[in-house]
């Protein structure tokens, strides 16, 4: 089987070719900047470039986008071309090729102003069925390119699978109250209870979607990490989330207390998991159990693979303010 990455410079791009490559894999990575894991240099918005690099292409793994932290330094403009326009050129040429499968790397930030309920309103249960209120143009591109993905299978029977990805990027946060008030450490940790996860499993659920791609034709999952919570604990979640994690996993406060960290005081939302497990018999390794197993071994809880691909960056420019500026 010959794979397709875009965006084989990025950080996911490079673990998935590192990975296919590992495997004995037939793998092409196409990005704009230059690496060892990228083959051809161009960009996706030039469909010559595409439908030369598409023949002989059993599956397509396009992880090519603008991100959170490109909004403030590139144009709504960019981002049409770089996430509309691109992805459709590669849909075009995907099609015309005959490619098996098809997998696009969506966000879990697509979700937008559902991600946060109301005051006073419970933490929100995020699964794939939750409609998506863009609060900005990544968000809108994002939707849009998902959507385009639909209308390929619906029309030209491409086989298309979105995966939903929530956080896995090392890069501190882009909140400075956050950085003020937490460790690093502290702050991803937390996350892996309902809104991260590691790049190993992110790139296990996109090397399973090739594989079940024909079988499910078309379909959105939310890739995360398995949250320990349950439904009937989101409305504590929002105003009191350390006392409804010390029900469910009491043994965090030695360790917490070990190393002066502290649970958020609430969260507002957590992504569920489940439709990606089922569908996909994704079995995510990371999750809060076992960054806390590590933590009490004194060892580092990323992946091997997160470890080895390590921190990228968005941007060649350095900002005082954190590792983006933000909108």
């Amino acid at each position: 089987m010959k794979t397709l990455v875009t965006g084989s410079s990025g950080h996911l791009g490079e673990a998935l070719v590192r990975t296919l490559r590992a495997a004995n894999r037939e793998v092409i990575g196409l990005d704009m900047v230059p690496s060892e894991f990228t083959n051809e240099v161009g960009s996706m918005v030039d469909r010559n470039f595409v439908r030369r690099r598409m023949p002989g292409v059993d599956a397509v793994l396009h992880t090519a986008t603008l991100h959170k932290p490109h909004l403030i330094t590139h144009s709504r403009q960019t981002f049409v071309d770089t996430n509309i326009t691109g992805t459709l050129n590669l849909l075009e040429e995907a099609a015309l090729a005959g490619v098996r499968s098809f997998v696009f790397t969506s966000t879990t930030s697509a979700f937008g102003s559902a991600l946060t309920p109301p005051d006073g309103s419970p933490a929100a249960w995020v699964t794939e069925d939750v409609t998506p209120v863009p609060r900005n143009i990544y968000g809108v591109t994002k939707t849009a390119a998902e959507d385009l993905c639909e209308l390929f299978h619906r029309k030209l029977r491409l086989n298309c699978l979105i995966l939903r990805t929530s956080r896995f990027f090392p890069e501190e946060d882009d909140r400075k109250e956050t950085r003020a008030a937490y460790d690093d450490g502290n702050i991803k940790a937390n996350e892996f209870l309902y809104r991260r996860v590691d790049l190993e499993d992110v790139v296990s659920a996109h090397l399973l979607a090739i594989e079940k791609a024909p079988l499910l034709g078309f379909a959105r999952y939310i890739v995360s990490a398995t949250t320990p919570f349950r439904r009937d604990d989101l409305a504590e979640l929002r105003t009191n989330a350390p006392a409804v994690l010390k029900r469910r996993m009491p043994e965090y406060e030695a360790e917490y207390a070990r190393r002066g960290w502290r649970m958020f005081p609430g969260i507002d939302r957590v992504y569920v998991n489940e439709r990606a497990r089922k569908d996909l018999g994704w079995k995510p390794r990371y999750d809060f159990s076992y960054v806390l197993d590590r933590l009490k071994a004194g060892a580092d809880s990323r992946s091997s693979l997160a470890r080895t691909v390590g921190s990228k960056g968005y941007h060649a420019a350095t900002f005082a303010e954190g590792p983006f500026p933000v909108e």
